[in-house]
């Protein structure tokens, strides 16, 4: 998970979400009140504009997503990736006793899996033999 998540708050514009987002490069930020109550996505943006929205006027909290699904940090990948899959999200905040400590995204999934693919495959060439394995 990538534990500085970027918040912002439902007065704020479309216009100052879509510049923080693109000043830290990122796909997503988090609305909060207080507590997390939402999410806006590059999307979300894309999508307002083409509607006509102005992101001068129009505010997070009118167009965020309001359905926040989270995981805790003690969640298994596999879990978080299955839970995206259901939920149709490409984010999830990660919350502990009810603070947003982290995000997981999408690409952090595709990166660990290029990783143990990328374990996998060295083992591999290395000609790893399990311990009990009998030519």
């Amino acid at each position: 998970m990538t534990r500085r998540v970027k918040t912002i708050g439902p007065e704020k514009t479309l216009r100052e979400a879509a510049s923080a987002m693109t000043r830290s490069k990122i796909g997503s930020i988090v609305v909060v009140e207080g507590k997390p109550v939402g999410i806006v996505t590059e999307g979300d943006v894309l999508r307002a504009v083409g509607r006509g929205l102005n992101p001068s006027k129009t505010r997070v909290g009118t167009l965020m997503s309001r359905k926040l699904v989270t995981i805790t940090p003690d969640e298994k990948l596999e879990n978080a990736a299955k839970l995206m899959a259901e939920a149709h999200v490409k984010k999830l905040p990660v919350m502990e006793g009810g603070k947003l400590i982290g995000i997981v995204t999408q690409t952090d999934i595709v990166d660990s899996s290029f990783d143990l693919v990328t374990s996998l495959k060295e083992m591999v060439r290395a000609r790893y033999r399990p311990p009990d394995f009998q030519p």
